[in-house]
């Protein structure tokens, strides 16, 4: 008999999770608790309340938590201008501190003595929940369903829902398995089936959010973004709340062909992954950050964070939001962004995003009158630089020397 009397489960609805649900019952002979995140997905998420209910669920939590995830999840990432392996975005990622944090809020509130979660034991987002869980409880017990049964294939869990009359929705046109999907309002990702095979195209009908920039339209579209200590706050001059902003740039992104990406990526648990990727609006938003803070940083303070990001990445991508070096970072990041202000207007235009002007009132370092190629009037002395050439290059001349000797 289990010592588990009551888990928490990560709960979507969909095939994995509904199989869990059932296999908890029977294998643990516990109550189960379902949690539902709203981070944006676009799905309706009653559906899944109906579905715990008729596996004699009693308390289900389907939470709003889209606000959070951009201002306290995503806007902090993006301050970094994160990418993992120069091209991911890592919407994945950066949902599942989010997710593990409320999982640990909702079995104190219920008294569970357990948490479950769907990834499987090839992923990282095992890394990811699990990490968090412990960071936020030590003693919290996690039960992870892929590592502990043998439904180790998209078909045996389909059998296994059939067996025991789980519904089960989007099973692929063609007979096969559906791709492996993950949405919020950062991204939408795609693995699995097709895309198995690194070297086969994605299938046009996959994607979702994106038009393809052949389709896009043939004029191009401009937009203002005006930020405020590094975080977009209004779009052509209408102030947003942190979740509509996304939302608003996807649409827009999507419009335009903007944010695909088809990557093989390296797995913190060691193996290599195809996945294909929509982050529209996040395309967008990391542009036009970068350019904000080319005219607000100092240079060094630029390089810095430079030097650093593909740790914080990094950090993010193996499951150590909650981890004290991340945090510490953070504190640096957005110390880095008190002077981030000001606004950048972008082109939109097939599957491309084009920086076409930036600027601060208040916290500007472009100075046009030391920059500009006309007459300075006295503002920089070019005479000055024969000196800075000469000392910088005084380590090279007497290598040089040495040499000749």
């Amino acid at each position: 008999m289990s010592d588990v009397k009551k888990v928490v489960l990560a709960y979507s609805g969909g095939l994995d999770t509904s199989v869990i649900l059932k296999w908890l019952q029977d294998e643990y002979q516990c109550e189960v608790v379902t949690f539902t995140a709203d981070i944006g997905q676009g799905e309706e998420l009653e559906p899944a309340r109906e579905k715990a209910k008729k596996f004699g669920v009693k308390e289900i939590f389907i939470d709003d938590l889209r606000e959070e995830f951009v201002r306290d999840f995503v806007f902090p990432m993006f301050r970094a201008n994160t990418i993992y392996e120069g091209e991911y975005l890592l919407g994945t990622s950066i949902a599942r501190p989010l997710i593990a944090k409320r999982l640990i809020e909702i079995a104190k509130q219920t008294g569970a003595d357990a948490i479950s979660h769907g990834a499987t034991g090839k992923g990282n987002d095992q890394v990811r929940f699990e990490l968090g869980a412990y960071a936020l409880n030590p003693e919290i017990k996690i039960i992870a369903p892929w590592r502990e049964w043998d439904l180790l294939s998209r078909e045996k869990l389909l059998a296994y829902a059939e067996k025991n009359g789980i519904p089960v929705e989007m099973k692929h046109k063609a007979g096969g398995s559906p791709y492996s999907m993950d949405a919020n309002l950062l991204h939408i990702s795609y693995e699995g089936r097709h895309l198995e095979d690194p070297a086969a195209e994605p299938e046009e009908d996959m994607w979702r959010w994106t038009v393809s920039p052949e389709q896009a339209p043939d004029a191009a579209e401009y937009i203002e973004l005006e930020y405020e200590h590094g975080d977009p706050v209004a779009l052509n001059g209408q102030r947003l709340s942190p979740a509509t902003m996304l939302a608003e740039l996807n649409r827009l992104g999507g419009k335009h062909g903007i944010g695909r990406l088809d990557l093989v990526e390296n797995r913190y648990v060691g193996m290599k992954s195809r996945g294909c990727y929509e982050t529209p609006g996040g395309t967008i938003m990391l542009r036009a950050h970068r350019a904000i803070e080319s005219v607000t940083l100092d240079r060094e303070v630029a390089h810095l964070k430079d030097d650093l990001m593909p740790r914080y990445a990094s950090l993010i991508y193996n499951g150590y939001w909650w981890a004290p070096e991340r945090q510490a970072l953070q504190v640096l990041i957005d110390h880095t962004q008190s002077t981030v202000n000001g606004w950048v207007r972008v082109k939109l235009y097939k599957g491309n995003v084009s920086v076409v002007g930036r600027d601060s009132k208040t916290d500007s370092l472009f100075d046009p009158t030391i920059a500009t190629f006309e007459d300075d009037q006295g503002a920089y002395n070019q005479a000055d630089a024969g000196g800075f050439i000469k000392l910088n290059a005084l380590r090279m001349r007497i290598a040089a020397k040495r040499k000749h000797r």
